[in-house]
């Protein structure tokens, strides 16, 4: 056992080093933006009770980025059936005895620490779907024994996350929808996992007030039965957040008002997290913003383009595909939301925001990027 273990790290290459710097330098703006948005939380005094707990969690981030990344992405695919089953039972779970926090049901409570399954589920379903996609190659255009098997499961899992977290399902949606198109999927099979999807969005827009509500804040008219005027479009209503980010935007200028001196954390809600990116423009203005966006592009290209594009096989280069694209797109869109671009949700900037699923989520996901890259090819 000794010795397999030592010829598996002999043979272990290198992991891309620019991802890995990439993780660490957003954490390390992150830990310093986390630090100055909860400082209204405490009135200040236990800023550095929440900036300890953000650190513990970057740790934890880390280190599960260092094991995955030496843990075989081959060996994950093949238990990767029993991890979404595993993770779909813990969906099931938050629908009967899940704890509400912010008008929405997603946690789980074990012995006083609540977790997210929505945030391990998407990493669990992005594993198996490519694993299914690379095993039905030789039939990947037949609608009943390849497209159906994946749209199955993609649609059990994105129905049970969306029903509390829409955002997550649509991110997790188009990154799927990504993996299949590189995996060769009928592009009119396609069209029809993106219909189901935006009618799916549609009923749930339509049964959720709170969630039409920001979609009407965002539009500016009312577009679904059931929402007041008031609560869509008035002047505390949902858009007010998107306002308040914009101000915080328009503060920071080109330089910003500097490190700590910022003052819209104290209207807007979760600064620390939904609205980290508002913090760091409004403190380190357009150019420290940039620098947030520049490391996301980086880390989309150098994802696509070196560890997807050189993966060894198949299944390295759809799984590598699907992480980057999640990964990339959550730290997008929560800038888009920021500046107004897009409607209010409630992701957070991956290694930048306060969190700890999410955080450990994201960690995983990098670490299984950093694998693949150390098989690549080139």
């Amino acid at each position: 056992m000794t010795a397999t273990l030592k010829t598996y790290w002999n043979g272990l290459g290198a992991a891309d080093r620019y991802v890995a710097w990439i993780a660490l330098a957003l954490a390390a703006l992150g830990a310093v933006a986390v630090y100055s948005a909860t400082a209204f939380l405490a009135g200040g005094a236990g800023t550095t009770d929440y900036l300890a707990r953000h650190v513990v969690r970057i740790g934890v981030a880390l280190g599960a980025m260092a094991l995955f990344s030496v843990i075989d992405y081959r060996f994950l695919a093949r238990i990767s059936k029993p991890l979404l089953i595993g993770a779909l039972g813990l969906l099931v779970a938050v629908k009967l005895v899940g704890v509400a926090r912010g008008g929405a049901q997603r946690w789980i409570e074990l012995a006083g620490v609540g977790f997210q399954p929505s945030e391990l589920a998407r990493g669990a379903l992005l594993l198996y779907v490519a694993t299914l996609l690379v095993r039905k190659q030789g039939y990947i255009k037949s609608f009943g024994r390849a497209f159906t098997p994946v749209f199955f499961w993609v649609f059990a899992t994105i129905a049970l996350i969306g029903m509390d977290d829409l955002s997550t399902a649509f991110i997790v949606l188009m990154a799927v929808m990504l993996m299949c198109f590189v995996a060769r999927v009928s592009v009119l099979q396609l069209g029809g996992l993106a219909a189901a999807g935006l009618a799916g969005a549609f009923l749930l827009l339509c049964f959720s007030p709170n969630r039409a509500a920001r979609m009407e804040a965002y539009t500016g008219m009312n577009l679904f039965p059931g929402t007041e005027t008031e609560k869509a479009l008035g002047e505390r209503a949902e858009g007010y957040q998107a306002k308040q980010a914009k101000i915080a935007i328009a503060r920071g200028g080109l330089l910003g008002v500097g490190p700590g001196k910022g003052v819209q954390r104290d209207f807007l809600p979760a600064p620390y997290n939904d609205f980290i990116f508002a913090i760091v423009a409004e403190e380190y203005g357009l150019l420290g913003a940039g620098v947030l966006l520049v490391l996301f592009g980086a880390f989309l290209f150098r994802g696509l383009m070196r560890i997807a594009r050189h993966a060894p096989d198949p299944l390295g280069l759809v799984l590598a595909t699907g992480l980057t694209v999640t990964v990339a797109l959550y730290g997008f869109v929560n800038a888009g939301v920021a500046c107004g671009l897009l409607p209010v949700t409630g992701l957070p900037m991956p290694m930048v925001s306060y969190g700890g699923t999410a955080m450990l989520s994201n960690g995983i996901m990098l670490g299984i990027l950093l694998n693949i890259s150390r098989h690549a090819a080139g």
